[in-house]
């Protein structure tokens, strides 16, 4: 629970709204869509197969689907947003995935990750909901996006809170939070990294094929070209 608020806190400093967009939460996003379930045109929360499928909203019709995250059941172009979390890090094939995240989303469309930071203590302890799969620095989220033709334009940290289950500790987690945020200390939780798509992917570099110069053939003697004239062999 104070995993969720900390993070939420987080994905609304990015997102405060979501009015009149389609939106596609990626991952075990579930807790972090009801933010924008109001007023986001539509939402839908995708879960890869591995992890299972949960019904979503609790009390509506379904909104989740059980998914293959290389193969998402959009048309192209088809969102403005997607929301990441618990998939990076767990997934089998990360850029196949980001392939798909930029296929489906619209021109100027952003993504959202939510992503295990390598040196916060929630990625050391396999007991908190961010201690599965594989944590990420920075720089490996930055060349990763880039690598998938995202242009991240803002990055954010959330969980400085030690994962202790001990009731000081975790109900001072606000404290823990903006003080994290102040000095920009290394240990948080996990990284929010917001990119923009690139609506041009660059062109893959094709390797020139080598073209064979011919030089011109002799010309013959002015003796040879009249006996060809007069009809000599």
């Amino acid at each position: 629970m104070v995993a969720r608020r900390m993070v939420n806190h987080a994905i609304q400093t990015h997102w405060p709204s979501a009015r009149g967009m389609t939106m596609v939460g990626l991952g075990y996003c579930t807790p972090y869509l009801g933010l924008f379930r109001e007023d986001a045109e539509r939402s839908l929360a995708f879960m890869p197969a591995r992890q299972g499928v949960i019904h979503w909203p609790t009390a509506r019709p379904s909104k989740a689907a059980l998914v293959e995250d290389d193969r998402l059941p959009l048309a192209d172009a088809a969102v403005d947003r997607v929301l990441i979390v618990h998939g990076l890090e767990v997934s089998n094939d990360v850029q196949a995935l980001l392939g798909e995240v930029w296929r489906v989303l619209a021109a100027g469309g952003r993504v959202l990750a939510v992503v295990p930071n390598r040196r916060g203590l929630w990625a050391q302890r396999d007991t908190t909901p961010f201690g599965q799969g594989r944590p990420y620095s920075s720089s490996q989220l930055t060349e990763l996006m880039r690598e998938s033709s995202f242009t991240p334009v803002a990055w954010s940290q959330a969980l400085w809170v030690p994962p202790v289950g001990k009731s000081l500790i975790l109900g001072s987690a606000g404290a823990w939070e903006r003080l994290g945020s102040a000095l920009s200390l290394p240990f948080a939780g996990v990284h929010l990294v917001e990119a923009t798509k690139q609506v041009y992917k660059p062109a893959p570099i094709r390797r020139e094929r080598a073209i064979q110069i011919f030089k011109p053939a002799l010309r013959p003697s002015p003796a040879v070209r009249q006996a060809h004239r007069d009809g000599d062999g």
